[in-house]
């Protein structure tokens, strides 16, 4: 996937609270252009809160923030226009049908009458919605209300868009189609900033993630990086043979016999630390029959750097 030189959103120094209470306390991100980027958190870090202010929907407290090369304060409505917003709860109008509420959003972006109709068309299209277009959208499943919603934010060609827990409700066949959705926008150019209550979602669709705990952010990087941040990780040798199994055993060292025949050798997965454990056993001349490299998983993250289970219903 390709990643933009230039800074799609740009924050820093970030803060906001609420009263006395500390929302968002100095917080730093660079999101690349044409990328996905996912904050997780939990309940309470901020998640939310850092979409809106994104999105002009809040005010900061301080820092500095660009979004598509516009200050966020003194640029709102460039940034506007830059921009789509897609929260949790749809908003399709129930009453309308789907053609409708497309044509609803061209009017309320300003675009001529003809220009709406001709963006419907394509949309309903691209997002599979044609047989259902002239149907009330109270009749679409919860998986077709959320692509025709992701398609009402496309109205006006946004460069940049917000999605606040895109696929909460969906049953897996329509998260999964809502992912390729998601995936044809980047490879499009758009850049997507996400927040999920899914850790194997962030882990499948975004190129950086960054963990949002207690309104700082305690870890940023790609989802194998952060990863390697949690011990725990090994690479798993089979053998065939006993002999070799006990050669393997005394050349790396510190391994343990998880199974019969197999080995479990401490790794932080990075390739470097695969190739030297390869070298080893090439050295003493006897190779595994079989070969597994085990991480951590988001779920291992989000505990160790958040000290709570991956709980991450939307909150402020």
């Amino acid at each position: 996937m390709n990643y933009g030189s230039t800074a799609a959103i740009s924050v820093s120094g970030l803060r906001k609270s609420f009263g006395e209470h500390t929302v968002l306390d100095g917080i730093d991100l660079t999101v690349a252009q044409g990328t996905i980027f996912s904050l997780l958190g939990p309940n309470g870090a901020g998640k939310t809160t850092t979409v809106e202010i994104l999105s002009t929907l809040l005010r900061p407290d301080g820092g500095e923030v660009r979004v598509n090369g516009h200050d966020l304060v003194s640029e709102p409505g460039a940034v506007r226009d830059a921009i789509g917003l897609t929260g949790q709860f749809a908003a399709v109008d129930e009453l309308l049908t789907g053609r409708e509420n497309l044509l609803l959003m061209g009017d309320l972006r300003h675009l001529p009458r003809r220009e709406s109709r001709r963006l419907a068309e394509e949309l309903l299209t691209r997002f599979d919605l044609v047989e259902a277009a002239d149907k009330v959208a109270s009749s679409y499943s919860g998986g077709m209300t959320r692509r025709l919603d992701i398609a009402m934010t496309l109205v006006g060609d946004p460069r940049i868009i917000f999605l606040d827990e895109p696929t909460t409700g969906l049953d897996p066949r329509s998260r999964r189609a809502v992912w390729d959705t998601i995936r044809g926008l980047v490879a499009e150019g758009v850049t997507i900033f996400l927040t999920t209550q899914y850790l194997e979602e962030a882990d499948q669709l975004a190129n950086r993630i960054a963990v949002l705990d207690h309104g700082r952010i305690v870890a940023e990087g790609t989802p194998d990086e952060l990863k390697r941040l949690v011990p725990g990780g090994h690479i798993r040798l089979t053998f065939t043979d006993r002999a070799d199994l006990d050669t393997a055993t005394r050349v790396l060292g510190g391994v343990a016999q998880v199974e019969d025949l197999t080995l479990a050798v401490p790794s932080d997965g990075a390739v470097a630390s695969l190739r030297t454990v390869l070298d080893r056993l090439d050295t003493a001349g006897i190779e595994p029959d079989a070969l597994a490299v085990q991480t951590p998983d988001l779920d291992d993250v989000f505990l160790t750097l958040t000290g709570q289970p991956a709980d991450l219903e939307t909150t402020r």
